[in-house]
């Protein structure tokens, strides 16, 4: 078996128990499997998921509050729905990009592997609760900015892990800041289960960060003009403080992109 024909197959799976028991089984094995850094895989049209949740506009996802056991119950499954996106951003990023070094193809794997692990641990959370993933709307901006930058994997690597999924390194103080207002036993426990994915969250980051840096030598770019360039291109979003500038400095992030955020609201590279 070859690692990103494993990738894609587990990356066309649709249920989502199955999908991770793919992505798992993979990341044990992924040592042991030889990697073909060359080969042109055929590209589906979009990634394996359930029919549930209903994707609607961001706009129109509902606001519940945090405070009642409905609305802790969305709240974690909108986590789990950026937890389900991130599985299959990564294994995009494993078998849709040919001519990377090996390393390239285990990191993301490994990133898909924890990624798989959050998933499952507030879809736990949530079926002890009463509810599961399907059971609120949602919606597929992550989804659309991979689906983007499908053409070009430095624009990926600039926009995906280092400019969307770093937003979820400031979100993820806020929620538990909030979670610890509601003080109850579901609440901590969330709570705790943000600290691994924050934690995990940041190594993601940092992924992309080094594979962004990297390509932009490979390729001649200059990253911090490549990286405004792609925003305006691909209409990434500003990032909005407040910023972890902590947790943003461990995933690679240097002092003066740290001074560029704070100072303009977006990565300047």
């Amino acid at each position: 078996m070859e690692l990103r024909h494993c990738a894609l197959q587990a990356f066309s799976i649709c249920d989502p128990t199955e999908k991770v028991a793919a992505v798992q089984q993979l990341g044990t094995r992924q040592n042991t499997l030889r990697v073909d850094c060359q080969q042109h895989l055929a590209w589906p049209e979009r990634p394996g998921r359930p029919d549930l949740p209903l994707l609607i506009d961001p706009k129109n996802v509902p606001r519940r509050s945090p405070f009642t056991a409905e609305g802790h119950a969305a709240l974690m499954h909108s986590i789990a729905h950026i937890e389900f996106n991130a599985i299959n951003l990564a294994l995009d990023a494993v078998w849709r990009f040919h001519n990377m070094p090996e390393a390239y193809y285990r990191d993301w794997v490994q990133v898909a592997l924890e990624e798989s692990q959050h998933f499952q641990s507030l879809q736990s959370h949530m079926q002890r609760q009463g509810y599961t993933y399907g059971s609120f709307p949602a919606h597929d901006g992550l989804w659309t900015m991979c689906d983007n930058t499908r053409h070009d994997v430095v624009a990926r690597m600039a926009l995906v892990p280092r400019t969307l999924e770093a937003r979820g390194l400031d979100a993820t103080p806020l929620i538990q800041a909030k979670l610890r207002k509601v003080g109850t036993s579901q609440a901590l426990e969330a709570c705790e289960i943000l600290d691994t994915i924050l934690r995990e969250e940041v190594g993601h980051v940092a992924v992309g960060n080094q594979w962004f840096h990297w390509l932009c030598q490979r390729e001649g770019l200059e990253p911090a003009s490549f990286y405004a360039q792609a925003a305006v291109r691909h209409a990434a979003p500003r990032p909005k403080p407040p910023f972890n500038l902590l947790a943003r400095k461990r995933a690679g992030f240097t002092e003066a992109e740290l001074q560029a955020l704070q100072a303009s609201g977006s990565p300047q590279v």
